[in-house]
């Protein structure tokens, strides 16, 4: 399976691992729509990517429907009603842990998207049934994969935080030990529970049977989530943030997600009209502007309930005119050290009526809490060690809550007639990559697959590592280095050609001829697909 493909006519999908891309392509091939096909690889991406992403996390998709109109699934869930500050002083706690039972304090969202996702294909056509659509996963869970490369890598990495959290040990370390890349990867109670899902309905996963067990698991445990908490979840359609330029429009997810730092970041660096890509002004440009939004984010990005104003006034040109003035062209601004890790996984989707899906599913850091459901094979997120047990905070922990996310599946309807959906997983990489993505294909025409395959940068952390410095991976030619050292940047350049730590990225393009392009990123083990 390539990279890339193109010259498609009827579907595309793109994916992070092979298995899902095919589980994608099979839908197509049966007919569906490239919703049908986005839900059977998100099933299938959790059986054989799961230190990447799982049922038990959260979900935010871009779908641009045929008629132009653009809107978003936010499929995040809330804090759990015992997860309260008091709850974790009791334990001794004065920040949220990251892994076992206390961090699995939220809501898993990802399912809800799902059903809201064929809702919104029924009405675009789809009607492949639900069996049809978790069979690839349930096969895969089942009958066992071969682990990844990363997945090996990251579990003998992550070993120390992982070993001895509730459930773990017993899917993820076969005879007590880290698999190699290459030893088969069954997760049977998953399976199970797929397959009652694929009979029953997705429903069942929050107010049925399988919700019942998810709850007594948590409970027995000691998670701050009950089963009234998985009863009132709903996940809910909302309007996408977006911004135009020069190029076009783009859209992405609005808070409790960082999809406006995404934003914040290619308005600014249009008005800095850099002309050469890889060049110092484009890197030192695209990494100031990133500086200039993250600031926004971390003071602004919060459950959108408890933001007193739009979010999007800091996409208007009132804002980001003044702003860009504050970058200097030649200086690197100080940088603070913004928190943020990420394991998730970004897939793509588009099909000839015009649909166009851009989606990202994840656990927040690689395999989220640790905590495995013994009863459902449910891997369950920690995307609540984002919350603050701090008073003042921006985002303290609250019953109910929704918590900050890194994930922001992006999408652009450009004024030449393309349609792109693109992203990338990688914690606070996301909004970077994204904006090299974007302004490598569409600012300076490089064919996707090379936008995607071009050495990359990453500021911040991600993949549980402490750096605040410029990382850059090796390919990058020695005077950019030196030239971004003069200017003020602490840089550490990376051994690897193509690291994991810039993330998966990918694309699925609608061309106005009807055409279809997709690819991924060559740092995964995944690839593009189509009819």
């Amino acid at each position: 399976m390539d990279l890339h493909t193109a010259g498609h006519r009827r579907a595309v999908v793109a994916a992070p691992h092979r298995a899902a891309v095919a589980a994608g392509r099979d839908v197509l091939v049966e007919g569906g729509n490239a919703l049908e096909a986005m839900v059977a690889m998100a099933a299938a991406i959790a059986a054989v990517y799961p230190h990447m992403n799982h049922i038990g996390g959260d979900g935010f998709w871009l779908l641009r429907e045929p008629s132009g109109r653009v809107r978003t699934l936010m499929a995040a869930g809330p804090a759990g009603s015992r997860a309260t500050p008091q709850l974790y002083r009791e334990h001794g706690y004065d920040v949220i842990p990251p892994r076992g039972p206390l961090a699995a304090l939220t809501v898993p969202g990802a399912v809800g998207g799902w059903m809201l996702a064929l809702e919104a294909a029924k009405a675009h056509g789809g009607k492949l049934p639900l069996t049809t659509l978790l069979a690839p996963a349930i096969r895969h869970a089942h009958d066992g994969i071969a682990v990844t490369r990363s997945q090996a890598r990251l579990t003998a990495e992550k070993l120390g935080e992982l070993n001895g959290v509730p459930g773990f040990a017993e899917v993820f370390l076969p005879d007590g030990k880290p698999p190699e890349a290459g030893n088969m990867q069954r997760q049977s109670a998953l399976a199970a529970t797929l397959d009652h899902l694929a009979h029953t309905g997705l429903d069942d996963f929050y107010r049925g049977d399988v919700g019942r067990e998810i709850a007594a698991d948590l409970e027995r445990i000691g998670s701050p989530v009950t089963r009234p908490d998985l009863q009132r979840y709903q996940a809910k359609v909302a309007e996408p943030l977006s911004l135009r330029l020069d190029a076009g429009t783009l859209y992405n997810t609005p808070p409790p997600t960082q999809g406006l730092a995404s934003l914040i970041i290619l308005g600014l660096v249009e008005r800095l009209r850099i002309a050469e890509a890889e060049g110092f002004d484009h890197v030192h440009g695209i990494v100031e502007a990133t500086k200039r939004a993250f600031r926004i984010r971390d003071r602004v990005v919060t459950d959108p309930a408890r933001i007193k104003a739009p979010a999007d006034r800091f996409l208007d040109s009132a804002f980001l005119d003044p702003e860009v003035a504050r970058i200097d062209r030649r200086k690197a601004a100080p940088w603070p050290a913004p928190a943020g890790e990420g394991d998730t996984v970004w897939m793509g989707a588009a099909d000839a009526s015009g649909l166009v899906v851009s989606y990202i599913q994840s656990l927040y850091w690689e395999f989220g809490s640790g905590c495995v459901l013994p009863r459902t094979g449910v891997l369950m997120q920690n995307r609540g060690a984002s919350f603050s047990l701090e008073r003042g905070a921006v985002n303290p922990l609250q019953p109910g809550r929704l918590p900050f996310h890194t994930l922001n599946p992006a999408l652009a309807v450009l004024r030449d007639g393309r349609i792109v959906a693109y992203g990338t997983m990688g914690g606070d990489g996301q909004p970077q990559t994204q904006a090299a993505l974007f302004t490598r294909y569409v600012q300076f025409r490089q064919p996707l697959d090379e936008a995607l395959d071009r050495p990359r940068w990453l500021l911040g952390r991600t993949w549980g590592s402490a750096q605040t410095a410029l990382r850059l991976e090796s390919r990058f030619d020695g005077n950019l280095l030196d030239r971004l050292l003069s200017a003020g940047h602490e840089i550490d350049v990376l051994p690897e050609a193509y690291s994991d730590t810039m993330g998966h990225a990918g694309a699925v393009v609608l061309h106005p001829d009807g055409g279809l392009e997709g690819a991924h990123d060559p740092r995964a083990d995944g690839g593009a697909d189509g009819l």
